[in-house]
């Protein structure tokens, strides 16, 4: 589906990266498989990860290199494109997929916890963008994939960090859809669920906790690997702006903030007026706090 195309993978060293990198491949794509090789925390830092995925790759007939600059730094960021473009000539895919994880507790997190995965997710995914976004506009064609999460779509305990990071990159997503469609170039988003390293860190203490660990691990990353595909691909020529889901055999599309209720007043409202009538018309419809595994809380199918 994508053959001759070149794809850049970050965060391809393992997991869902890796697995989406394979199937790029796959599909007839040259692959920058882009990994710096750290830990979940972001310390250290080795080739091997994303050597084994060129390997993977090479063994199984694919063309791939392997780049181990930072997506957090805009001038490192600005090297991972620079790999595609003088290994083979041209970049026409980006998955923004590399992550790490710091959870913590909103009222004991860090400023240093909340800019290193802020760094990583959102600004990693945009200076990785903006870099490529210079090819796409001349070329007049390109795709991008952002890997969101439902910690930031619906929420999560001890995440806020990486939530609003997730969040942020489907708003990033949505206004590269909006400012580019004019040069064919189109932006849409995943929310996996996958057992992988960034949720092997979950508790499975309790029996609920246990259970829903049971879960996670059926949904492997390669279940990701083919909505990557088809989104980088012409057959999703109309497909932009858009945020999808995959759950095991499932695939989900998200709707996005609309108004759902209004009141009107024609006096206008005081903040006594708010209470006694207008929270009142509008409480049916406020949303609840829920997490992702109260939203999704039937088994895998």
């Amino acid at each position: 589906m994508i053959k001759d195309k070149v794809a850049i993978v970050t965060g391809a060293g393992g997991g869902i990266g890796r697995a989406i990198a394979i199937a790029m491949a796959k599909a007839g794509a040259a692959v920058v498989v882009n990994d710096v090789g750290v830990s979940l925390a972001g310390e250290g830092g080795s080739a091997a990860p994303g050597e084994e995925t060129k390997r993977l790759i090479e063994v199984a007939g694919g063309r791939a290199i392997v780049d181990t600059n930072s997506v957090s730094d805009w001038q490192s960021a600005k090297k991972i494109v620079d790999t595609a473009i003088e290994a083979f000539g041209q970049v026409d895919i980006v998955v923004n997929n590399a992550g790490i994880v710091r959870d913590a507790i909103f009222h004991k997190m860090t400023p240093e916890e909340w800019l290193a995965v802020v760094g990583v997710h959102l600004n990693g995914s945009f200076f990785v963008s903006r870099a490529a976004a210079e090819h796409f506009r001349k070329q007049e064609s390109g795709t991008f994939v952002h890997i969101t999460s439902t910690s930031g779509l619906i929420g999560n305990f001890g995440q806020a960090n990486y939530s609003s990071a997730k969040l942020g990159i489907c708003a990033l997503s949505k206004s590269i859809a909006l400012d580019m469609g004019r040069f064919n170039v189109r932006s849409n988003c995943i929310a996996p669920f996958a057992w992988s390293r960034m949720t092997s860190e979950i508790p499975a203490e309790t029996e609920d906790q246990k259970a829903r660990v049971a879960r996670l691990k059926i949904m492997i990353p390669e279940k990701n690997a083919s909505l990557a595909v088809f989104l980088a691909s012409q057959a999703a020529r109309e497909i932009s702006g858009q945020v999808f889901a995959v759950r095991n055999n499932e695939i989900f599309i998200f709707n996005q903030s609309r108004p759902v209720r209004s009141v009107h007043r024609g006096e206008g409202w005081t903040p006594e007026a708010i209470a006694e009538h207008g929270m009142p018309a509008l409480k049916a419809s406020v949303t609840p706090l829920d997490r992702s595994q109260d939203v999704f809380s039937w088994d895998p199918l």
